[in-house]
């Protein structure tokens, strides 16, 4: 906190502010630029020609998709890091502000540690013997066949027999 002795407390509050939002401003901003060369400057373009009775009607080109849309990926980066970011900090136990809490007191008692208890006794009934169930009896396996060799020289695929049903 050594660096904050020599600013007033307006300049701690607006430095506060800005730190705490900046991610969310970064948001609004790519969706309010998504929003008006999505939606508004086309529609805003038609009404244009229109009124001014265009002989040959043309498109609206989005801006930012200009240069392969790197606005896009790049805000996209911006976002997803600061998103990242945040996670990291409120995993870590910051809050919004930058302002830490202060430290959790000591506990005035201290809480014994549980004791397992001894297990309850099972009150089953006995145990009756399973009928005995004979296996069934196995089929030997097919002997391996001969690979067959194709004009090439390659082998090919082997060919399986037809299960008796």
């Amino acid at each position: 906190m050594s660096e904050y002795k020599d600013m007033s407390d307006s300049e701690k509050k607006k430095e506060d502010w800005m730190n705490s939002k900046w991610r969310p401003m970064m948001g609004w901003l790519y969706m309010a630029v998504c929003a008006f060369d999505f939606v508004l400057f086309p529609i805003l373009w038609s009404l244009l020609q229109a009124v001014t009775h265009v002989s040959q009607i043309t498109q609206w080109q989005p801006l930012t998709l200009q240069g392969a849309g790197l606005f896009h990926i790049a805000m996209g980066a911006v976002l997803g890091i600061a998103a990242l970011g945040r996670t990291q900090e409120k995993m870590a136990g910051a809050n919004n502000g930058g302002i830490s809490t202060p430290p959790a007191q000591p506990a005035a008692f201290s809480v014994p540690t549980p004791v397992p208890a001894a297990p309850a006794p099972s009150f089953s009934a006995p145990a009756v013997p399973s009928p005995t169930i004979a296996p069934r009896p196995v089929a030997a396996a097919p002997a391996p066949a001969a690979v067959a060799m194709s004009s090439s020289g390659k082998p090919m695929p082997a060919q399986q027999p037809d299960e008796e049903l």
